[in-house]
């Protein structure tokens, strides 16, 4: 290594060694605090952590979570686990995960405490300020251990081998707690170097390209086409308004699961599009047909990351494929040098996505022991229940950390 960059090595390890011992000196403190005591100075420590994070989740930023919590339905002593640097509300924000008690593990009635997540909520990673993680966790599962939880700490749809993923499994290591990663799945995940027309070429199977050409062929016969992108809030209630209705029209208004179904989901659906347009985290595509309508896509920015969050189409005009052609011009991120990746927020096998993005995003469930001789008992109980579960039916956790 050259001198130039041994100092900036050496500078760095002086700036995370300093902000550490400031840390110490601090005595950093964790708390529990009632959703229904938010106020503006916790807000405004939240947004400053959100844009410091060690991986980007824009499901628990304050614009996406607090109408939630608002808005959908959650155990009546849900709380958010905050770590201060220092005295709380006085001092740096450098943590935050909400949680709740449950009564039940799936199907079983297993008493645990798991972080909270909703049916529009893709991502449980916590907020955590960069080189925070290893105290975060040492901090939570303290916090967790002193206190009257129940059972065992369960954290759903965190991201596999990010940082948060090896502080954890490291300080659970250091400590003689378990932790097992008892859940994962691959999700499509769009990140390349390529441009967008060299990434489509390389991805997508020619013969699929040649069917896309034919249908944007015959959807422009019908007249103009046009595609727009919006990152503003300039006509945003009407574009809100144009989306629930889209939606609500296809296969998930006649089964019940449209945003707009419910007061509730689309309240909170028009709540996160207006509070990440304030935050100036909100991209809205559409492409019509005349000035109507066909396709509709929001993706929400954060950070260095993207979420690909919602979509709607007409349906009448599937044999256009128009959210395929949508999804052709989403590719245009690639050339965004503000934007490293995106992730879809799609199931896993998504027929439609997977087939258009080659990356993967691993996202795993992982059960944590807490310390107590009735808590441990609990853990080990049903580990061995879900382990024995799937010797049965032959399945296997694939841990993408350990290929």
């Amino acid at each position: 290594m050259n001198l130039g960059g041994l100092q900036k090595l050496e500078g760095k390890n002086i700036r995370a060694n300093g902000f550490r011992d400031s840390l110490s000196a601090s005595k950093p403190q964790a708390m529990f605090h009632p959703v229904a005591e938010l106020d503006n100075n916790l807000v405004d420590a939240w947004s400053e952590l959100a844009g410091q994070a060690s991986e980007p989740n824009i499901f628990y930023e304050q614009w996406f979570l607090r109408p939630a919590l608002e808005r959908l339905d959650h155990h009546h002593d849900l709380r958010l686990f905050l770590l201060w640097a220092g005295e709380p509300r006085h001092s740096q924000l450098l943590g935050l995960l909400p949680i709740s008690p449950e009564s039940r593990f799936g199907r079983w009635p297993v008493p645990h405490v798991q972080n909270w997540l909703h049916h529009n909520c893709f991502l449980g990673t916590p907020l955590v300020r960069k080189g925070c993680e290893q105290l975060f966790w040492e901090q939570m599962l303290k916090a967790l251990d002193n206190g009257e939880w129940p059972g065992f700490l369960h954290i759903n749809g965190m991201t596999i081998g990010g940082s948060l993923d090896q502080a954890l499994r490291s300080v659970c290591s250091e400590q003689k707690r378990r932790c097992d990663l008892v859940h994962s799945a691959a999700r499509a995940l769009l990140q390349s170097d390529q441009d967008a027309e060299t990434y489509y070429s390389e991805t997508v199977r020619g013969k699929k390209r040649k069917e896309l050409r034919r249908q944007a062929k015959r959807l422009d016969e019908l007249g103009e086409i046009t595609f727009s992108l919006h990152r503003d809030a300039k006509g945003l209630d009407q574009w809100i308004d144009e989306f629930l209705q889209l939606e609500q029209q296809g296969w998930k208004g006649h089964g019940g699961s449209a945003l707009d179904s419910s007061e509730e989901t689309g309240g909170f659906f028009r709540d996160a599009l207006i509070g990440a347009a304030a935050a100036g985290q909100l991209e809205r595509h559409d492409i019509r047909l005349e000035g109507t309508a066909l396709a509709m896509l929001v993706n929400f920015h954060s950070n260095r990351g993207s979420f690909s969050f919602k979509t709607a189409f007409d349906e009448s005009f599937s044999r256009f494929s128009p959210g395929v052609l949508l999804q052709l011009e989403n590719l245009k991120i690639l050339e965004n040098p503000s934007i490293a990746w995106m992730d879809s927020c799609a199931a896993e096998g998504h027929p439609m996505i997977d087939s258009l993005w080659s990356g993967r995003r691993h996202i795993g469930r992982f059960s944590i022991e807490l310390k107590g001789v009735s808590r441990r008992a609990i853990f080990r109980g049903l580990r061995l229940g879900e382990d024995l579960m799937a010797q049965i039916k032959g399945r296997e956790v694939f841990d993408p950390t350990e290929v």
